[in-house]
């Protein structure tokens, strides 16, 4: 099994997890991370430079692999046999600091880790954690505790056979702080973004300005049945995620489009 992550090899969540996996029977497990905080760098991948790669002692007789790639490198360097006579069989991601909920998991490094599992034809899971402070912001929380979400993990991991997971499929697995009241399968829900345009020292160099366009904490829609409503209720969000981005039931509209008369007119705006 592959334990990697977006938040760094020394992250609290991705160690606290690591000590659990590592007490699961039957688990032949190995670490690969990125050495540094990779939060919301989505599917990027490292193509133009070559990757470093570091061994790190984790002081207890075991040891993992750091790298200076995003939460998808670190997957294809497993995959691909960085460590010898090994390959992984389940990708997990996390435990990530901060939910990812809804529309965040097209931002999500963690998400993206365990898709990267899916495109390697592996079971996948990705695990977030809420803060104590139950925002729902995977960026604001500071003070986190993994306890419940790590013990979680490793029972799904050892039971991963019994799961009805479909091929193709991850589970996103997001815990809420505290004691959990339970489990509930869910589907994403739907953000609200407040995001605005915020300059940065308006007194400055006029022709090069800096900017924040990611401000307060985004709400979201509250329909029961979604991961957002779930962890906001104080239970597991448990949502089965897919990488099928067709939409089919447009497929057959389209096709009467008529789609082909535009050819001619566009290879003459060509010539």
């Amino acid at each position: 099994m592959l334990l990697t992550n977006d938040d760094g090899i020394d992250a609290e969540g991705l160690q606290r997890l690591r000590r659990e996996l590592l007490a699961t029977p039957g688990v032949d497990l190995a670490v690969v991370a990125p050495d540094g905080n990779r939060s919301a760098i989505g599917r990027g991948i490292t193509t133009r430079r070559a990757l470093a790669v570091e061994r790190i002692d984790f002081g207890d007789g075991t040891f993992g692999y750091a790298t200076d790639g995003t939460p998808v490198d670190c997957v294809r360097l497993a995959s691909l046999g960085l460590v010898d006579g090994w390959l992984p069989e389940i990708v997990v991601a996390g435990i990530n600091h901060g939910a990812n909920l809804g529309d965040d998991v097209t931002y999500s490094g963690t998400v993206a880790a365990a898709m990267e599992g899916l495109m390697l034809g592996l079971p996948a899971l990705a695990i977030s954690q809420q803060s104590e402070s139950r925002e729902m912001d995977f960026r604001l929380g500071v003070d986190f505790v993994f306890d419940a979400a790590a013990r979680f993990t490793a029972r799904v991991v050892e039971e991963l056979e019994d799961v009805p997971l479909p091929a193709g499929t991850l589970l996103n697995i997001n815990v809420p702080a505290g004691v959990p009241h339970g489990v509930e399968v869910a589907r994403l829900g739907k953000r609200i973004y407040r995001d605005r345009l915020e300059e940065q020292d308006a007194a400055g160099d006029r022709a090069k300005r800096t900017y924040f366009i990611y401000g307060a904490e985004p709400g979201y829609e509250d329909e029961p049945g979604t991961d957002l409503v779930a962890v906001a209720s104080g239970h597991i969000a448990v949502t089965p995620v897919h990488l099928d981005l067709t939409h089919h039931d447009g497929i057959g509209p389209l096709s009467t489009a008529d789609l082909q008369r535009l050819l001619g007119p566009a290879a003459q705006e060509v010539e």
